[in-house]
Parts: C-alpha cells; sequence; structure tokens
C-alpha cells in the first residue's frame, strides 16, 4: 500500500538520516528499487517525472503497476509514490491516477504565483492525505525540458512557501541534476543553514545526488536534509552492466536475447546502487 512521504520524513528528519528517492523508468527500476527497499527495511520514495509518465504510458499506468507489484512481492516497508518536478497539470493527474505524494515545481515562476499555485494545492493534498514537496530556487542542469541555472534559493522565500503547509522543500543550493562538471564548486552549505533557519523543523530536499561526495551528503543531512533524489546514477549503473553483457556477446550464448536475461545485469546493477545510497543515507533498518 502506497503512503504519504509525510511521517517517513518526519521520522528522518528527527533521526538524522535521509530517505532516499530514486527514479523509476520501467518494470525493472521499479522491481529492483523495491526489493532493494524491503532487504534492507528501508522506506523509499519511487520518482516519476513526467517524461517517465509519458514513456510509461501514462501516471493511470505507472501507480497501477506500483501498486500490484507492492503487493505481488509483498513489500512491508513504507513506499510512496512522488511526482517529480511536476507542472501544475501534472499535478493533478497524478493526484487522479492515485500518486500518494507529489511535487509542485513552481521555481520558474515568480515567486507571487509559485506562492499562490502551491497554496491551492497544499490545500488539496490535504484533503487528499497526500505529501507535497515545493521548490524554491533552481536546481541546476536539465530535467524533461525543464533548465535550471543553478541559482541558490533565497531564504525569506522559502519562508514564503514553507509557510503554506508544503510537506517538504527543495531549495537550490548549488545542486545540478545529472553528472557533476569537474569545476563544480559543491553545495552552498551557507546557504541549506540559512534555509534551513528560515524553515524551521521542515524537512528539505536535496535534488541531484548523483556524484555529490559522500561528506557533502552527511553534512546536508546534519543541516536539515532529510529526502535525497538518484537517478542518473541507476542509469549509468544499468548502461554499464548491459552494456558489458553484449560486449561479451552473453546476448548470442543460448537465450541471452531474452531480455529478462538481457536486462538482469543492469537490474542488479541498481540493486547495487540503491544499496549504497540507502547505506550513505542512513535509511537502512529504519522502516
Amino acid at each position: 500500500m502506497l503512503v504519504s512521504a509525510k511521517e517517513m520524513l518526519e521520522k528522518a528528519r528527527d533521526g538524522k538520516y535521509a530517505v532516499g528517492q530514486f527514479n523509476i523508468n520501467n518494470l525493472e527500476w521499479t522491481k529492483a528499487i523495491l526489493l532493494t527497499a524491503e532487504e534492507l527495511k528501508s522506506p523509499v520514495i519511487l520518482g516519476v517525472s513526467e517524461g517517465a509518465g509519458k514513456y510509461m504510458t501514462g501516471f493511470k499506468t505507472v501507480a497501477a503497476m506500483v501498486d500490484a507489484m507492492i503487493d505481488e512481492l509483498k513489500i512491508t516497508v513504507p513506499v510512496a509514490l512522488h511526482l517529480d518536478h511536476g507542472t501544475y497539470e501534472g499535478c493533478y493527474k497524478c493526484i487522479e491516477a492515485g500518486f500518494s505524494s507529489i511535487m509542485f515545481d513552481g521555481s520558474h515562476y515568480p515567486i507571487e504565483e509559485n506562492v499562490e499555485k502551491t497554496k491551492e494545492l497544499v490545500k488539496v493534498c490535504a484533503e487528499k492525505g497526500l505529501s507535497l514537496e515545493a521548490e524554491v530556487g533552481s536546481i541546476g542542469g536539465e530535467e524533461d525540458g525543464v533548465v535550471g541555472l543553478g541559482e541558490c534559493a533565497d531564504p525569506k522565500e522559502c519562508k514564503m512557501i514553507a509557510d503554506l503547509g508544503v510537506t517538504m522543500l527543495a531549495a537550490g543550493i548549488g545542486n545540478i541534476h545529472g553528472k557533476y562538471p569537474e569545476n563544480w564548486p559543491g553545495l552552498s552549505f551557507e546557504t541549506l543553514a540559512a534555509v534551513n533557519e528560515a524553515v524551521g523543523n521542515m524537512p528539505l530536499v536535496l535534488h541531484g545526488g548523483t556524484g555529490i561526495p559522500a561528506d557533502m551528503i552527511k553534512k546536508a543531512i546534519s543541516l536539515g536534509v532529510a529526502k535525497i533524489n538518484v537517478n542518473t546514477e541507476c542509469q549509468l549503473a544499468f548502461a554499464e552492466a548491459t552494456r558489458k553483457y553484449i560486449e561479451a556477446g552473453k546476448d548470442q550464448q543460448g537465450k541471452g536475447f531474452d531480455p529478462r536475461k538481457l536486462l538482469a545485469p543492469g537490474t542488479e546493477a541498481i540493486k547495487a546502487t540503491v544499496k549504497e545510497k540507502m547505506e550513505l543515507f542512513g535509511s537502512i533498518g529504519k522502516a
């Protein structure tokens, strides 16, 4: 059964660890993440971008697949199905489809419009028992056509959004989607500390979790980050394992071309990546 992310993130905030959001792209991704979370007894958030939702034929398909998989695999740990970087329209589609958590990314709007739309969604999500993530500032890089320059968030604007009653807040602190360039200056902990002070006890979200050094991850958690998003790292691990399988000619041996065999090494690589991240985030055994 899907749950709101509210309780798991409040526990993470109080316990000084973070819950991983791992984006899903197909059945293999979803199965790998759920099985790893169950094995490690860790709460988990399944992230779905609007592009991935479209690829999987729609949000209703995604919600039905995840619901059925939780039942068939006998998953007992808390699982939230979360829209990642949702548009205003996308949020309502996911609410209708049966998601248990949504993110409204209003960071590209003027703050007044971000506040207005977020306020409306806070009310809708509260009525339906869903968790809601909002964003202030921007995450660098590109996510499904949304390009951010990586501007650091204004703590005053963060407080304006937090005061609306959102469940969690993503604040730009120099983080980037995708691979980090070699000249990346690192996270702005000064901004993170100021945001944390401004919003009080609200769980904070760190996007662009791929490639951030472990010491920075741990420091971010100590400053209020309770949710960390990982996507690119799973994609890279999947691609590398699949490439090795094909380059070794294993797809030409017996029925190695069978998709169930062809995709198995990549699936195992996702499991290993998720396990590594859950260990780093400190969520193992916290279900």
